[in-house]
């Protein structure tokens, strides 16, 4: 009698093998930013999820400054995370792609602002809500605190002042806040970055936000003094966002550093769950690590 059952069962593991292997949809969208070489730094970051093995990537590239947004669309329920590159300067969406990321969000999408993803939309109230906080684009105490990190937890700092700055670049070491994170969990507690923008005085509503890893700014390197938040995590609606805020241009996205981090909170913000090993070349606090 069991023989009759095998072809079924069969069949059964197979669906589900081939199931767990259907790859996760990734968009990323990119397009406009007065900044910062988006050309550039696409094809990397479509490059360090499609290596992962976890991901299938399409990349939508918006028209030029003062273009016709008009047939600018995507269907955001079509992926399980949708990344942004889309950033400082750039020109403001169409109503209805605004409120179709905010209704993807909000029903339980993913998405992962990368570095000055954060400087856009600075109007945009559930943009703001999404990223938790932001920079540049007049934002100021208007928008909400300044996130510190003192004596081993989150303070909302509303000191008056402008949200958005950055010394020159240089190395700086990312210490981990939440060690029992998907994201994080496994990763050394420190770690150092390649010189980069070390951004600082981010500001914004910060609801609902989780800060990962923080990153000192030294002030004779025009920052703060503070540890600025550089990883978190934000649950709008039934959605997760995971903020990245470093990783300026190319040749800091092969910092090893940026890629786990950024491959890791991809795959969170895309599944609720981190299953990537942390990697042998990931660096301890003393030197950064870059992959070609």
């Amino acid at each position: 009698m069991l023989k009759r059952f095998f072809p079924a069962l069969i069949l059964l593991v197979c669906s589900c093998a081939v199931a767990e292997a259907a790859p996760l949809k990734a968009l990323i969208i990119t397009g406009q930013d007065r900044a910062h070489k988006w050309a550039e730094t696409t094809p990397l970051l479509k490059r360090w999820l499609e290596e992962t093995g976890l991901f299938s990537v399409d990349v939508l590239i918006s028209p030029g400054y003062g273009g016709d947004f008009s047939k600018f669309n995507t269907e955001f329920s079509k992926y399980d995370v949708t990344v942004m590159n889309y950033g400082f300067g750039g020109d403001p969406w169409p109503q209805k792609v605004k409120k179709a990321l905010d209704d993807y969000m909000k029903s339980g999408g993913g998405l992962v602002i990368y570095h000055a993803a954060n400087n856009a939309f600075p109007k945009w109230k559930e943009y703001n809500e999404m990223i938790g906080l932001g920079g540049w684009g007049g934002r100021n105490e208007k928008d909400g605190p300044y996130i510190r990190w003192r004596d081993g937890k989150v303070v909302r700092d509303m000191t008056p002042g402008p949200g958005g700055s950055h010394g020159p670049q240089h190395e700086f070491v990312i210490e981990v806040r939440d060690a029992e994170h998907p994201i994080t969990k496994g990763l050394p507690p420190k770690f150092m970055h390649s010189a980069d923008e070390l951004y600082n005085r981010l500001r914004g509503p910060a609801k609902n936000l989780t800060v990962l890893a923080t990153a000192y700014s030294p002030k004779e390197k025009s920052g703060t003094g503070e540890n600025e938040p550089i990883l978190m995590t934000i649950k709008y609606g039934k959605g997760r966002v995971f903020h990245t805020a470093f990783g300026h241009g190319a040749k800091h996205l092969k910092s090893v550093a940026f890629i786990v981090t950024f491959q890791r909170g991809t795959e969170w913000a895309a599944s609720g769950k981190v299953t990537q090993k942390v990697p042998a070349d990931m660096p301890g606090a003393d030197k950064p690590v870059l992959r070609k």
